[in-house]
């Protein structure tokens, strides 16, 4: 239902006119279309390299660009003063009234793994400028400004590297790390960013320019679908994430002498192939071992050569993947699998080599964004849960730069990462509808010293 013009005009006024009057009532029924915000996604999803409903859009590509033409124009529908900065995030400002210093921000990501689905990190844009033309529309003036950011190169799919955008932003990454991460054709970040419109003379003065400056951030907030089960289980309408597992990404290679399968007998074999599976059952011991449901590992990845059936594998590469919102408890795990490959590697005969490629640090969410989101689904009247976000987000680089939270809906199955994600249009409708009130009560309302009650 829309709402009629002279009592948006009429309650903007009275904001205005009364800034004592305590706690701004805003209007009790937001503006928001789930169905609306829905057909938004699925346009977005048509901008793939591969037929729908499957979706994979790589950063920079052509279909890429045409999303982040399509996201520009959604902004600008909604009123929103847009920018860009020099790695290629975009920015939708809601504009504040100036009495209150730091922007509140929220955002996500539409680039997409091949073969991905419609719903994962593009609900977070889409549904941010919904939420943020549903405030507009209903005449909230903010205190500080709102910004709805969608984010460069959330997925590693081209360069190797998450969250490109936001840790640039953060200023975590360096220009040296950048620089070697080359995709499949030797196409540096740089190139393909200023190929796009983008990018800044050098690696170093583009990160730089992105970086952004402290205090200038007071709080963001990411909506996205839950991927994982627990919400839809239980039955439960939003989740109000309290903490951010992080990853830690190790290779392993083993290296034997191989020979012919026939010829070379069992005793005399130092076979890389059996040293990688025995590696995995590690893995997975590791974690188990921890006795606690937080940790995860996966070795998702094993290529062996020559790959051949009738050869013995001089070579396997292993790479693993483990996570937990404790940081101390998964780098213990980390220690377990390193001594668990040094200790097969001398049993079995092989040679061993390993690389840490990566260990980002897990974040814990801000208790004022917590409450605030809390707040929102209570004025909602939505049965909500904290839960932990077990995937990796552009929120966990946000967190380092300003008080930080995340807002879960359900999605079918849990499923995530492939063509049949999903998540209702009423739950779409009540995510946006909290991302709203929660962006409100960070912002606080014009007039109003104190945080706005919407």
């Amino acid at each position: 239902m829309r709402l009629h013009e002279p009592f948006i005009r009429w309650t903007g006024a009275l904001l205005l006119l009364c800034p004592y009057i305590g706690a701004f009532q805003y209007p009790s029924k937001l503006d928001v279309s789930g169905s609306l915000v829905v057909e938004q996604l699925l346009k977005l999803a048509t901008f793939s390299d591969v037929p729908n409903p499957a979706v994979t859009r790589i950063v920079f590509t052509p279909n890429d660009m045409k999303a982040r033409a399509y996201v520009k124009d959604l902004m600008q529908l909604a009123g929103l003063t847009l920018r860009e900065d020099a790695v290629g995030n975009i920015f939708g400002l809601l504009a504040g009234d100036g009495s209150a210093e730091g922007l509140v921000q929220t955002g996500s990501h539409t680039d997409a793994i091949p073969l991905a689905g419609a719903y994962d990190g593009t609900l977070g844009v889409i549904g941010g400028i919904a939420a943020l033309r549903a405030l507009s529309a209903a005449g909230f003036r903010p205190r500080r400004g709102i910004e709805v950011i969608m984010f460069t190169s959330e997925e590693p799919t081209r360069f190797s590297l998450s969250c490109l955008g936001s840790r640039a932003m953060a200023g975590v990454l360096s220009a040296e790390t950048l620089a070697r991460r080359l995709d499949e054709n030797g196409t540096d970040f740089l190139t393909a960013a200023t190929a796009a419109g983008y990018g800044r003379g050098s690696t170093q003065a583009m990160l730089d320019a992105a970086r952004v400056k402290p205090g200038s951030v007071s709080s963001f907030v990411e909506l996205h679908i839950e991927q994982g089960p627990e919400l839809e289980a239980n039955g439960t309408s939003l989740g109000i994430v309290t903490a951010i597992a992080a990853p830690a990404a190790l290779r392993v290679r083993f290296s034997g002498d191989g020979g012919h399968a026939g010829a070379q007998l069992m005793p005399r074999r130092n076979d890389a192939g059996l040293a990688a599976a025995e590696l995995a059952l590690a893995v997975e011991a590791a974690a188990l071992g921890t006795g606690a449901p937080d940790t995860v590992a996966t070795a998702g990845r094993v290529d062996l050569a020559p790959n051949t059936v009738n050869s013995v594998p001089p070579q396997a590469a292993v790479e693993i993947d483990l996570r937990d919102v404790d940081e101390s408890r998964r780098d213990a795990v980390l220690a377990q699998i390193l001594a668990a490959a040094e200790e097969i590697a001398a049993r079995r005969r092989v040679r061993l080599q390993t690389e840490v490629a990566n260990r980002d640090a897990p974040a814990t969410c801000a208790a004022e964004v917590v409450a605030a989101a809390t707040a929102a689904a209570e004025q909602l009247g939505a049965s909500h849960a904290r839960l932990v976000s077990r995937a990796y987000h552009d929120a966990l680089f946000m967190a380092q730069i300003a008080p930080t939270g995340m807002i879960f809906i359900p999605c079918r199955g849990g499923w995530s990462h492939r063509p049949d994600e999903f998540a209702s249009p009423a739950h779409v409708e009540l995510g946006v509808k909290a991302l709203a009130l929660t962006l409100a009560r960070l912002a606080g309302a014009a007039g109003n010293p104190g945080k706005a009650e919407l």
